[in-house]
């Protein structure tokens, strides 16, 4: 287990998207799901990657990054970079979709799986959430079968390359199927858990779960 940093101090972005919340900013109403159409609702396209984070990038090394995964499961893990590169690697080509309405398609992602990951730290049975820690304080929370997705997994590698630091690297969570926030940057820590764990958006305004295709956006949808 890790010490967790403070989380920052309240930024401009920050500020922005908790009014965001409790304006219900860029709700369309509208549900599709995904056979239904790709581009969920009130979302618009983009080539770029556009970079969004609390207002610090933390600056880790592959040589002293580590990965702690504690809590409800059978087998903690401390690895670091070389041992997590060790276990088997998958590729995934998803969707970005974030809450502040920009989605990006075909990302090529690479690392861990997390079903392979849960395969690794084997859960106890009361463990029905996990909480990602990152190192700039950041907290997010999912429910374990969201966290389980098939195409869900621990990204050291984008588009071929190294995951950038801007991005998250050097490794980062993916789950394509919520909103991107769910996707925690700059991994410290994995943590599971019998009862469920607000992260830091969840507490100011957004939503639980994030469904992008049921726009889920913030707590009151």
């Amino acid at each position: 287990m890790t010490d967790d940093p403070e989380p920052p101090p309240e930024s401009k972005l920050t500020r922005s998207k908790e009014r965001w919340a409790r304006e219900g900013k860029f709700l369309t109403g509208k549900i599709t799901r995904p056979e239904d159409q790709r581009l969920p609702p009130g979302q618009h396209l983009t080539r770029d990657w556009p970079v969004l984070d609390l207002g610090l990038t933390p600056s880790i090394s592959r040589e002293r990054w580590r990965l702690d995964v504690y809590g409800a499961v059978e087998n903690p893990i401390f690895w670091n970079f070389a041992e997590f590169s060790a276990q088997p690697q998958t590729q995934f080509l998803s969707d970005i979709h974030c809450v502040t309405t920009w989605s990006r398609y075909d990302n090529l992602w690479e690392g861990l799986s997390t079903r392979d990951l849960l395969m690794a730290c084997r859960p106890r049975d009361e463990a029905r959430f996990v909480v990602l820690h990152s190192h700039d304080g950041y907290t997010t929370n999912l429910a374990l079968e969201d966290f389980a997705a098939e195409d869900a997994l621990l990204a050291h590698s984008w588009s071929g390359q190294p995951l950038e630091q801007d991005h998250g690297g050097p490794v980062r969570l993916v789950v394509p199927h919520l909103y991107f926030w769910k996707s925690a940057k700059w991994l410290q820590s994995i943590e599971f858990l019998d009862k469920d764990a607000p992260g830091y958006w969840e507490v100011r305004g957004y939503h639980n779960r994030g469904d992008p295709w049921a726009e889920q956006r913030y707590s009151s949808d």
